[in-house]
C-alpha cells in the first residue's frame, strides 16, 4: 500500500495505490484519520485501489464520520466499479460525495461549501 499526501489551497489530496485490506487498512487509517481536523477538506483519490475489503469499508466510514463530526468535507474519487458496486449493495455509497476524476473531485468542493 502506498500513501502519498498532498496539498492544493486548502485541500488535502490523498493517493491510495494498492489492496485495502486487513493488512493495510490499519496503516492507512493511521496516516488519514488526523488529517480530519475542524472544516478539513479531504479528497481521497482511489483510482489505484483494486480491492477494498470490510476493513476498507470501515475505513471509509470511520473517515466519514470523524469529518463530519469536525464539519469538515470528505470526497472520493475514482472508484473501481467493485468497489462502487459492494458500496452500493451495503448502502455505504449515500454518506459519500463521489467523483470519477481528480478534476471533478476538486471542483466538487466548491460546490460543497
Amino acid at each position: 500500500m502506498k500513501i502519498k499526501i498532498k496539498t492544493v489551497g486548502d485541500i488535502q489530496i490523498i493517493a491510495l495505490a494498492g489492496d485495502i485490506d486487513a493488512n493495510t487498512a490499519p496503516k492507512v487509517q493511521q496516516q488519514v484519520l488526523p488529517l480530519a481536523v475542524a472544516r478539513s477538506k479531504i479528497l481521497l483519490n482511489l483510482t489505484e485501489v483494486p480491492y477494498m475489503s470490510s476493513a476498507g469499508l470501515r475505513l471509509l466510514l470511520a473517515l466519514y464520520r470523524q469529518t463530519a463530526a469536525k464539519d469538515g468535507q470528505l470526497v472520493l474519487v475514482g472508484l473501481a466499479q467493485d468497489i462502487r458496486r459492494t458500496m452500493a449493495v451495503t448502502g455505504f455509497l449515500g454518506f459519500f460525495t463521489t467523483c470519477d476524476t481528480l478534476e471533478l473531485g476538486l471542483k466538487t468542493f466548491k460546490s460543497l461549501t
